[in-house]
C-alpha cells in the first residue's frame, strides 16, 4: 500500500501533536535566549537550533493538516517579548539547550518506535540525527567552556562480582551498601533536571504577571529544592560530588520575555516529564531507601502536576489533544 493511502494512527497523530506543541514552546524560549546571548560560539549553536526546530515544525504541520486534523495553536511570537532585559547568563542558556536536547532525543525515539508510515519513520529518523548532532555540539561546547558537569566516578575493582546477600537491598535498616553505578547515574541525571526546573521556576516566579501563578511557581521551586536536597544527600553519604546549582545564573530582572501561558506550560512540561525520569530511577534502584524516596518524589510530582492542570484549565491555556469519538454520545444524538 502506498504511504499516502495510510491514515495516521491514533499514536502517530498523538506524537505529532505533542511534538508540535512542545517544539513551538521550546523554539519561543530559544528565540528569546538568542537575543541576550553575547558569546559568539553559543549564539551560532542557537541559530542552528532555531532553524532545525522551525523546519521540523513545518513538516509536522504538513503531516497533521494532510490528514484533516486541525493544527494545534501551540506557541507563537505572541508568547515572547524578545526585546526584554537579560534574564539568564550565557552559560545557563547553553546548559538549557543541552538538557532540552536530551528531552527532544527521548521524544524522537518514542515517536520513531511508535510510527508505522514510512514517511513518518524517515522524518523522525532525521529528527534523531539532528538531535544527536545538537547533543554533541552542546556537550563539546560546555566542555570547551569548562562548564560541563561530569557525573561522579570511582576506581574499578579487579574482578566481576555477584550479589551474595539480601543485604544488598537494605537501605533503612542495617548497614547500607554504597550506591551502584546505575543508581548513581540515575540520581545524577535527575539532579541535573531538578536543578534546571528549580532555576527556571525561580526565574519564572520573578517575571510572571499573575499573583496566583507566582505563588504556584514558588511552591514548585520548593518541591524541586526538596528533591535536590534528598537526592544530593544520597551522593554525599557516599562521599560523591553533587551537580552545582545554577540559581546564580539568573539576573534580577522582573521584565517578562514570556507570556504567562508559556511560563506555566513549560513548568508543567518539566514536572510531567520528570515523572518518567524518576520512574527510571525507581526501576534502576535496588536499595529500599532509594525505592521509597523515588516513590515519594513521584507522588509529589503528581501533586504539583494536578495543581498545574487546574490552573491551566482555569485560564483556558491547555489545548486538548485529538480524542477518540464518544460513541455513546453519538448514539444519543440519533
Amino acid at each position: 500500500m502506498n504511504k499516502t493511502e495510510l491514515k495516521l494512527t491514533s499514536t502517530e497523530i498523538g506524537v505529532l501533536w505533542g511534538q508540535y506543541v512542545n517544539g513551538t514552546m521550546v523554539n519561543c524560549v530559544n528565540k528569546y535566549l538568542l537575543t541576550i546571548i553575547e558569546d559568539t560560539s553559543i549564539r551560532e549553536v542557537f541559530v542552528d537550533a532555531i532553524k532545525i526546530t522551525e523546519n521540523q515544525m513545518k513538516q509536522v504541520s504538513t503531516f497533521i493538516l494532510n490528514d484533516g486534523f486541525p493544527l494545534p495553536i501551540g506557541f507563537t511570537d505572541a508568547d515572547i517579548n524578545p526585546n526584554k532585559k537579560r534574564l539568564f547568563s550565557d552559560v545557563f542558556c547553553l546548559d538549557y539547550l543541552y538538557l532540552m536536547t536530551i528531552h527532544g532525543l527521548n521524544g524522537h525515539v518514542f515517536s520513531l518506535t511508535t510510527s508505522v508510515r514510512k514517511d513518518l519513520r524517515d522524518f523522525f529518523d532525521s529528527c534523531l540525527t539532528d538531535g544527536k548532532n545538537m547533543y554533541h555540539r552542546t556537550v563539546d561546547l560546555l566542555l570547551e567552556k569548562g562548564h560541563f558537569q561530569r557525573d561522579p566516578y570511582f576506581f574499578p575493582r579487579a574482578n566481576p562480582e555477584f550479589i551474595d546477600s539480601k543485604k544488598y537491598l537494605d537501605g533503612y535498616w542495617g548497614d547500607k551498601r554504597p550506591l551502584s553505578a546505575i543508581e548513581i547515574g540515575n540520581i545524577s541525571l535527575n539532579l541535573k533536571k531538578s536543578i534546571m526546573a528549580k532555576t527556571l521556576g525561580i526565574a519564572f516566579s520573578q517575571i510572571a504577571g499573575s499573583k496566583e501563578i507566582r505563588e504556584f511557581l514558588t511552591d514548585a521551586v520548593e518541591t524541586s529544592n526538596d528533591q535536590i536536597q534528598l537526592l544530593s544527600k544520597k551522593l554525599k553519604d557516599d562521599n560523591l560530588p553533587v551537580p552545582m546549582s545554577s540559581e546564580t545564573e539568573i539576573t534580577e530582572s522582573t521584565d517578562s520575555p514570556f507570556s504567562d501561558k508559556l511560563i506555566m506550560y513549560h513548568t508543567g512540561f518539566l514536572f510531567i516529564t520528570a515523572q518518567s525520569y524518576h520512574g527510571l530511577g525507581l526501576a534502576g534502584s535496588m536499595r529500599s531507601d532509594l525505592i521509597l524516596d523515588y516513590e515519594r518524589i513521584i507522588l509529589k510530582d503528581l501533586t504539583v502536576s494536578k495543581k498545574w492542570f487546574d490552573l491551566m484549565v482555569k485560564n483556558k491555556w491547555l489545548e486538548q489533544p485529538p480524542i477518540a469519538p464518544n460513541r455513546k454520545e453519538i448514539a444519543k444524538d440519533q
